[in-house]
């Protein structure tokens, strides 16, 4: 559990993780706070919440190994095909039980953000081999009231998450565990995977059940 920090940062205190929950703004943030959950911007819009999981060690390696074995079956759903690769592939947590660790985890977030507690989530996975983007997309389809990605694995210089607000260009650098919240209708990329490994991640859309 994470004590003694001051400004931004507060302990949600929910059952069975503990987590550092960010409402990032353009005001400088405490650098001690930065470095004890590796926050790699300051300079976020209020729309935007990055969150740590300490499930991570519990659950990333099985997402993973889920994920090799069974997005190349046949009756999987994929979707958003770009630059010869499907963005997204959606597995469920028959195929993967431990989706639904990450998606309760991310339900309760969700939940604090929001002020609403009937929430449900779907997701899909988004698999980055080296040299793959993702292109610029929203998630304000249907009736979405928030989005986010968690991240599964992150190998070094294998991209940016760029987020388009306004005028502006947000740069996140992932790290494997992380959550970042955004709202549906902000646009969104990732930069080149330019690492030797592949890169793992999972979309994720809330709405009111």
């Amino acid at each position: 559990m994470s004590s003694g920090n001051s400004g931004q940062l507060r302990n949600l205190g929910l059952p069975g993780y503990t987590s550092c929950f960010y409402q990032m703004t353009n005001t400088e943030v405490n650098e001690r706070n930065i470095q004890q959950c590796e926050t790699v911007r300051a300079d976020l819009p209020e729309t935007i919440h990055i969150v740590y999981s300490r499930l991570t060690d519990v659950v990333n390696a099985a997402l993973e190994h889920g994920f090799i074995k069974h997005h190349q079956e046949v009756d999987i759903k994929r979707s958003h095909l770009f630059n010869g690769r499907y963005e997204n592939i959606y597995l469920t947590p028959e195929h993967v039980p431990e989706i639904k660790f990450i998606l309760d985890e991310a339900c309760d977030h969700a939940r604090q953000i929001l002020g609403i507690d009937d929430l449900q989530a779907g997701c899909w996975f988004n698999y980055m081999p080296p040299g793959a983007v993702t292109t610029l997309h929203s998630h304000d389809d249907d009736d979405e009231l928030l989005s986010a990605v968690y991240y599964v694995s992150v190998p070094a210089d294998s991209g940016e998450l760029i987020i388009h607000d306004d005028n502006h260009l947000h740069r996140v650098l992932p790290r494997q565990g992380m959550f970042v919240f955004f709202a549906p209708d902000i646009g969104h990329e990732v930069s080149k995977n330019n690492s030797n490994a592949d890169r793992l991640s999972i979309g994720i859309n809330f709405g009111k059940r």
